[in-house]
C-alpha cells in the first residue's frame, strides 16, 4: 500500500471508531466477551507474567478482562482518543502504545511472548505486511493469534446493516477472513504452524441474552448440528 493511501485509510478508521458510542461496545465481562477471551487463552496458552501485546485494543472491550489475568499487557491502537478512554477505564493500570500496526517496531523497543487481536484484522488492508510488522516485536517461539468473524457467515453482515454507525467501508478485509487468505499471509511473513479453528455462533445481541447463551452452549455440545460457526481464531508461531 502506498503511503498516501495508508494515511487516508488510517484517517478513515480514526473517524470510524473515535465516534463510536461506548455503549455499543458492551464493555464488561459479558458472555460474548468471555467466550472470545477463552478461545485466545486456550489457543495461545496465556499465563500470568507473559509479555502480551494486544493489537487494536480500542476502548478496552477485551483489554480490561485480560488485564485481570496477571499478564504484562500492552494495549496498542491507532487512536489516541480511544487509548485515553482505555487508560481512564483501567484507572491507569494498562500500559498503552499508540501506533499504526505497521509501525509498531518503530514505536517500541519491547518484545512480546504473545501478540493477539480481537476483531481488528478485518479492518486492515495488507495482511502480510501486518504479520511481518508483528514478527519484529514477537520473541522467537512466540505465538500470534487473532479472533475474527468467519468471512462467509451472514450474521456479521446483518449486524453491520442493522447497527448504527457500522459501515462496510470500515471493514475492508472482511471477505478475506478465511483460512485460504490469512494462513498463507502468515506463512509468507515467516510464521509456522499457521492454523485456523472456527467456533461460536451468535453476535453480541444474541450471545449476551440468557436464551442465546444457552442455545449457543447447546449447539457447541452437538457437533452434528449443521449450523455454521460465526467466528474463528487464526494462530501461528514465530520460529
Amino acid at each position: 500500500m502506498q503511503e498516501a493511501e495508508r494515511i487516508k485509510c488510517n484517517q478513515y478508521q480514526r473517524g470510524y471508531f473515535d465516534s463510536v458510542p461506548r455503549s455499543r461496545l458492551a464493555l464488561g465481562e459479558t458472555p460474548y466477551v468471555l467466550a472470545h477471551l477463552q478461545q485466545s487463552v486456550t489457543a495461545l496458552g496465556l499465563t500470568p507474567g507473559q509479555r502480551v501485546l494486544e493489537v487494536g485494543a480500542g476502548l478496552g472491550k477485551f483489554t480490561l478482562p485480560l488485564a485481570k489475568r496477571g499478564l504484562r499487557l500492552v494495549a496498542n491502537d491507532l487512536s489516541p482518543v480511544l487509548l485515553e478512554r482505555l487508560r481512564h477505564a483501567s484507572q491507569g493500570q494498562v500500559k498503552t502504545l499508540c501506533s499504526d500496526v505497521l509501525d509498531i517496531s518503530e514505536a517500541t523497543e519491547e518484545t512480546f511472548d504473545r501478540v493477539l487481536g480481537f476483531f481488528v484484522l478485518h479492518h486492515l488492508h495488507d495482511l502480510e505486511a501486518v504479520f511481518r510488522s508483528l514478527a519484529r516485536v514477537l520473541c522467537s517461539g512466540g505465538l500470534l493469534g487473532f479472533c475474527e468473524p468467519v468471512a462467509w457467515n451472514p450474521l456479521y453482515y446483518a449486524q453491520i446493516l442493522c447497527t448504527p454507525n457500522m459501515r462496510f467501508a470500515g471493514e475492508p478485509s472482511l471477505t478475506s477472513m478465511c483460512p485460504g487468505v490469512v494462513l498463507p499471509a502468515m506463512r509468507a511473513a515467516g510464521f509456522v504452524d499457521a492454523q485456523a479453528r472456527s467456533y461460536g455462533y451468535f453476535p453480541p445481541m444474541l450471545k449476551n441474552h440468557p436464551a442465546g447463551d444457552y442455545l449457543e452452549q447447546w449447539l457447541n455440545k452437538r457437533a452434528w448440528v449443521p449450523f455454521p460457526h460465526a467466528f474463528q481464531i487464526f494462530t501461528a508461531r514465530l520460529p
